[in-house]
């Protein structure tokens, strides 16, 4: 769901997906305006953010997975600019925002209260609203916990809704791997010892399945902004399919008949965010579309960033044409 990768993966897949996917910090071209960019003051600590073009349509606030990524990978939507202003940030903790050592900042309430910050700080009174994976959790939350006043549209890709249902899917999908790779994950969970190399390199068979079974076309990588492991591992855990961390009791499952907004569900074909899962969060609300990315997994931005952008930009035209 979430940060995409372990310690060892992140590592080693420089210039693949973090967190879904690892993003890349490209040169702007001279042909087109320097994004804005800088830091705003939330609760517990300086946050990073960039502006991403200067379209005249509502601003898309774009979210990280994690929890403990970074917002690189969000630079797939800066095409998007020309319609809109993208605006993405790096969640307090990763990335180039500040990096408090309170663990007690780690919490969904504080994240939504961070939100409201950097909305207030840019004056950003009306926006449509997404996030990937841990990112369209926090979309979701957001807009529930507040209300969603001045939201006009809601993108949840690849989300995490439940984690009971997250672990489900993924407990489902472990029982597709080899049994021999089933079995050191097994055993070195109930041992206590994930971070051991046995467990790490079976966790990768996983990941090679379900979080990118394509190739990234569009790779992107920040070394100078990198993600927090200790933020993952305590507000989630050691895997993607392994939760013991404060988020193992998240349930949105009945407050999304309360969402009122246009939403755009969206996942991989291979996803550890089931499409039959997905499919049913699109169900529970009103004024929702789903769509799923052929043959992607988790990291499906970066496999096909053309169709994930064309589904987008389709979706924002279609509810700007309808207000």
């Amino acid at each position: 769901m979430l940060s995409f990768f372990t310690n060892r993966r992140l590592i080693a897949m420089t210039g693949a997906v973090a967190l879904a996917l690892v993003s890349s910090c490209t040169t702007t071209p001279a042909s087109t305006p320097a994004p804005k960019s800088g830091f705003v003051s939330v609760p517990g600590g300086p946050v990073w953010y960039e502006v991403m073009g200067d379209g005249k349509g509502t601003p898309l606030v774009y979210l990280h997975g994690g929890p403990g990524g970074t917002s690189c990978f969000v630079q797939v939507l800066r095409p998007l600019g020309e319609d809109r202003p993208i605006v993405r940030y790096d969640q307090l903790g990763s990335g180039r925002s500040g990096r408090p050592t309170d663990e007690t900042l780690w919490n969904r309430g504080r994240f939504v209260e961070e939100l409201d910050a950097l909305r207030d700080a840019l004056g950003l009174d009306e926006i449509h609203l997404g996030g990937h994976s841990w990112g369209g959790s926090l979309a979701a939350y957001y807009y529930l916990e507040t209300g969603g006043e001045g939201v006009q549209s809601l993108i949840l890709a690849s989300p995490l809704i439940s984690t009971p249902d997250w672990i489900a899917d993924t407990n489902y999908l472990r029982t597709l791997l080899p049994e021999d790779v089933q079995a050191v994950l097994t055993e070195h969970e109930k041992a206590g010892t994930t971070d051991s190399e046995a467990y790490q390199e079976a966790t990768d068979v996983f990941y090679a399945a379900y979080m990118w079974p394509k190739e990234a076309v569009e790779p992107y990588s920040c070394p100078d902004a990198p993600w927090n492991s200790l933020i993952y591992n305590q507000m989630w855990g050691p895997t993607e399919f392994f939760a013991p961390g404060s988020l193992k009791d998240f349930d949105l499952t009945g407050r999304l008949k309360d969402i009122a907004v246009p939403t755009l569900f969206m996942t991989g074909e291979l996803d550890e965010a089931r499409p039959e899962t997905v499919r049913s969060y699109a169900d529970s609300v009103a004024d929702a579309r789903f769509e799923v990315i052929p043959g992607a997994g988790h990291a499906n931005p970066s496999s096909d960033p053309d169709l994930y952008r064309s589904l987008i930009r389709t979706f924002l035209t279609e509810v700007e044409a309808d207000e």
